[in-house]
């Protein structure tokens, strides 16, 4: 099964060099060290990378690249063992568990593989859990132009098991967006997805950059799911390696085809 492909954008220049107050979140030097002494595992080595706002980017790499822990770590998931993070100008480092948590709340969406939902609560609930849990009203205008976007008005009284997978992928991608978070990270949003709602999905976070000006994320082994990114950035051994921009399915697999050769 393969995932329908993205639709045509036009094209922007390499950014090599993100100006700061374009930035949705930023590396910088950053490591990430497991164990200790002669047992210890270098999951990132000195990675340095920035994410504009309202850009689509896709981290890639082979099995044990370090993907997955340096999205960890730019979502706040994982501490990072040196360097920095930065999501728009706060830097993680030093905050404590309370500001922490309440930045991955606030300013950060996720979209998960496992969904993530609450099965005792509605898709409705689970899209303004977040908002509830902070004790705050949600937008009512934004919430009802998501809930639209993603088709989910008539799906908001069911509960995740009255759903299909890519319907509860939606509700997710809803809770993400409900909040007008800073940026979203996606951990392989599409993995336990069949194709059609596989293609719908990355449909859907496309739109909310093209669309809404959303910055978005996402930790994808696919080369089809890449090619909805503005840019792919591509992990071996810890360190960023390559970087490509305005992908396809084709031209990413023949970069995957290059680090795995290596």
């Amino acid at each position: 099964m393969t995932i329908p492909p993205p639709p045509e954008r036009s094209g922007a220049p390499v950014l090599t060099d993100v100006p700061d107050e374009i930035t949705a979140a930023r590396a910088v030097h950053l490591s990430k060290y497991y164990g200790s002494g002669d047992t210890q595992v270098r999951a990132l080595d000195d990675v340095s990378v920035a994410f504009r706002r309202g850009e689509f980017t896709a981290i890639m790499g082979p099995s044990g690249s370090g993907k997955s822990t340096l999205m960890h770590c730019l979502a706040g998931l994982d501490s990072a063992s040196d360097g920095s993070v930065i999501i728009g100008d706060t830097e993680l480092r030093g905050l404590s568990d309370k500001e922490m948590t309440r930045l991955r709340r606030d300013r950060i969406g996720f979209v998960f593989q496992a969904f993530n939902l609450v099965p005792t609560l509605t898709a409705l609930e689970n899209i303004t859990l977040p908002s509830d849990i902070a004790g705050r009203k949600p937008d009512r205008d934004w919430l009802d132009s998501v809930v639209g976007r993603l088709g989910l008005r008539d799906r908001l009284d069911h509960r995740p098991s009255e759903l299909s997978g890519g319907q509860q992928q939606r509700v997710a991608c809803a809770r993400a967006l409900a909040g007008r978070p800073d940026i979203i990270f996606g951990d392989e949003p599409t993995g336990n997805l069949d194709s059609r709602s596989s293609g719908e999905v990355l449909g859907i976070l496309r739109s909310s950059v093209t669309d809404l000006g959303q910055t978005v994320v996402i930790v994808t082994h696919d080369p089809r799911a890449a090619g909805y990114a503005d840019r792919v950035v591509f992990l071996a051994d810890g360190r960023i390696v390559d970087e490509l921009r305005d992908p396809t399915a084709d031209t990413v697999l023949d970069r995957m085809k290059n680090l795995e050769a290596v």
